[in-house]
């Protein structure tokens, strides 16, 4: 009976790993977003901090306002302090691992319409899914196979044109 008690008595936000986004604007424009899985009595093989993913440039401009529209709803307001300095944000673990996912998955593409299906697709995961893609992303010996079979899933084929002639 007192082992149930014990087990009652646990906090699931002390039990939980721990996330962070850091926010740092280069200029105006240009800003980067990076996720890290910081260290917490839920990972004890996490003794530094380390950076799960990250975008910029272009690929951040095409799905930022996505990215910011997901934070506000988790209750993180980007102010304007982090155009400033670079700053960190806790976040949830369902939140980082969609975002983690988007940023690994949309870092190398650069068709506009295949990075769309893309954010759709890894959007409309559940948890269990988005951290399925996130581990096999981050553990496997070759990460960007992994990665690359996501994209692959996540886009629509392109038709084939026959050549005349053939």
């Amino acid at each position: 009976m007192a082992q149930l008690e014990r087990v009652a008595s646990v906090e699931t936000p002390a039990s939980a790993p721990r996330y962070e986004l850091r926010v740092r604007r280069y200029g105006p424009v240009d800003a980067e977003y990076e996720i890290w899985q910081m260290p917490a009595s839920a990972t004890p093989h996490v003794t530094a901090p380390v950076r799960v993913a990250g975008l910029r440039h272009r690929n951040l401009q095409l799905v930022e306002h996505r990215v910011l529209k997901r934070l506000a709803q988790a209750g993180v307001m980007l102010g304007p302090r982090a155009a400033a300095r670079k700053r960190g944000y806790a976040l949830t673990e369902d939140l980082a691992l969609g975002l983690g996912l988007l940023f690994r998955t949309l870092a190398p593409m650069r068709s506009r319409d295949n990075m769309r299906a893309v954010a759709d697709g890894i959007e409309a995961m559940g948890r269990e899914e988005a951290a399925y893609w996130l581990g096999m992303a981050m553990h496997r010996p070759c990460p960007r196979r992994v990665l690359t079979a996501l994209r692959v899933l996540l886009t629509e084929p392109r038709p084939r044109t026959r050549k005349p002639g053939t």
